[in-house]
């Protein structure tokens, strides 16, 4: 049949390349894990306001 586009994994891994262009995301310094998903919240925020400006 050949390549068939999985529509929820495309979301997902486009969403995963958005949060990969925030630097502090792409290595894991902090030591508590709600401070990393903290700063997820935050790049998220930042890219959907630049998406909607």
């Amino acid at each position: 049949k050949g390549f068939v586009l999985l529509k929820k994994r495309w979301v997902v891994e486009r969403t995963f390349g958005w949060l990969m262009s925030c630097r502090r995301l792409v290595r894991d310094y902090e030591f508590l894990p709600t401070t990393s998903e903290t700063f997820i919240y935050l790049t998220m925020i930042r890219i959907m306001v630049r998406r909607l400006a």
